[in-house]
């Protein structure tokens, strides 16, 4: 992996990871949450929550598939990729992906 663009990331899984099979493999797809605390000007606590979209080819999919469930604690390490589609009605979708090449199962759910 190029550390030209290396992502590395702890939080929690959104949903069930959700699989794809090709012909030549399968792709694992899940969301994950990763939260940030900080008190703002007004003295406040705040919970800041990020989404990130994660797939997963190969052996890392597998993994996914058999040990991965909603709510599971998960680091990953992999790269960030962007594409996008468009849509029946012509409206072109942008996605940000991270493509996770590195996979540790962390606490309990």
């Amino acid at each position: 992996m190029s550390l030209r663009n290396k992502v590395t990331l702890i939080g929690r899984t959104g949903k069930e990871v959700e699989m794809v099979n090709f012909e030549n493999g399968m792709l694992a797809k899940v969301s994950l949450a990763t939260s940030d605390h900080y008190t703002n000007a007004k003295g406040e606590k705040v919970e800041d929550t990020q989404w990130h979209n994660l797939v997963a080819f190969g052996k890392t999919a597998e993994i996914f598939q058999k040990y991965v469930e909603k709510g599971k604690e998960i680091s990953i390490e992999g790269k960030l990729t962007y594409r996008n589609y468009e849509d029946k009605e012509g409206k072109k979708h942008y996605i940000t992906e991270i493509r996770v090449e590195e996979l540790v199962l962390l606490g309990n759910k």
